[in-house]
């Protein structure tokens, strides 16, 4: 078992009722979710001891996040407490031809307006072996990027290997905006994680000849593209998801992973239909950083997190919650959802 810190945001999700729309539904379904909270639920269910750090109010709906935390053995005690509210995100599931929607309400969150006041990262960091973080968090505002720079310094002081995932979101930033804070960020990264949009938004760097909607993927172009990134920022490992989009309802899924000599392509997942695909990028994240930690090749590893991530897109919630045995028999190619009895 290995100490893993994630920090970032966890929000509040409320989702219309499956194939109803924001605009027409009378009720919410509540759940939490969020970059970084999703990659230590994971991990935990890994048997890992994952650490989730954040900011949340001191009222009964920053409670309810941490309880359902701890609900899955995802370690809280470094959860600073105050602000005035949560981040909030309203999901329309998409089937079909018609697109999955997100609405944030997350501005001035807790986490938005931490300050470096509120976390010890020297204590965090501290015994750890592994640092995971994700764009999203330095988007959310110019304090959250001071506060991510201090936590990877404390991580690199502390020996950690220092993981991110890109995770770009153009309703947090611009991509000017994003490639200003996040390229100087990259001097700190062992394994950087994105797919092919998330790269060339926040970094710079876009695969040629690919073009994820129509299915044409071509592996040479990220092999290419992995070395360079691995060159400018002295990345040790380098691996991106490939996603056609064929439908909301239907995506083909693998991945790809480089570490400076060996590059990898996995098996192709064909997810028909998906029942919520949000949290899947973050499952891969989890699987990966766990590979990464138990498995003797990158290869395997790989093979690990996009397994896991193909469950993720048969799970409701952000949340992936599945077991490692779950994991490896998709893994060994048993994906034929017969009932175990």
């Amino acid at each position: 078992m290995k100490k893993i810190i994630t920090f970032g945001e966890i929000m509040l999700r409320l989702s219309p009722p499956i194939g109803q729309r924001l605009t027409q539904c009378k009720d919410f379904e509540a759940c939490y979710g969020g970059g970084e909270a999703n990659v230590a639920v994971s991990l935990a269910n890994y048997g890992h001891n994952a650490i989730f750090v954040t900011k949340l109010p001191q009222n009964e709906i920053g409670q309810a996040a941490i309880n359902t935390l701890r609900q899955y053995g995802v370690d809280t005690e470094q959860i600073a407490r105050g602000g005035t509210r949560i981040g909030v995100y309203f999901l329309e599931t998409g089937a079909s031809m018609r697109p999955s929607k997100v609405v944030y309400d997350r501005a001035h969150s807790a986490i938005a307006e931490a300050t470096t006041d509120d976390f010890d990262f020297d204590n965090i960091m501290a015994g750890a072996d592994w640092f995971h973080w994700t764009g999203i968090t330095p988007a959310l505002s110019d304090q959250a990027a001071k506060l991510i720079e201090q936590a990877c310094m404390a991580a690199r002081r502390h020996g950690l290997t220092i993981s991110c995932d890109l995770n770009f979101r153009k309703k947090l930033w611009t991509s000017e905006k994003a490639q200003s804070v996040m390229r100087p960020l990259m001097k700190y990264v062992d394994v950087c994680i994105g797919n092919e949009e998330d790269a060339a938004l926040s970094l710079g760097f876009l695969p040629k000849g690919v073009d994820v909607t129509s299915g044409k993927t071509d592996s040479s172009a990220y092999h290419q593209i992995f070395s360079e990134m691995a060159d400018e920022f002295g990345f040790r490992t380098v691996a991106t998801t490939l996603r056609e989009s064929f439908s909301a309802s239907h995506n083909g899924w693998k991945a790809l992973i480089y570490d400076g000599q060996e590059f990898y392509e996995s098996r192709r997942y064909d997810i028909c239909p998906i029942i919520d695909r949000v949290g899947g990028g973050d499952a891969f994240a989890a699987g990966l950083i766990h590979g990464l930690l138990t498995k003797p090749t990158q290869a395997e590893a790989l093979e690990f997190a996009v397994a896991a991530s193909a469950l993720k897109h048969t799970i409701a919630g952000d949340f992936n919650q599945v077991t490692i045995d779950e994991v490896e028999t998709l893994a060994a190619g048993d994906g034929s959802g017969r009932v175990q009895r």
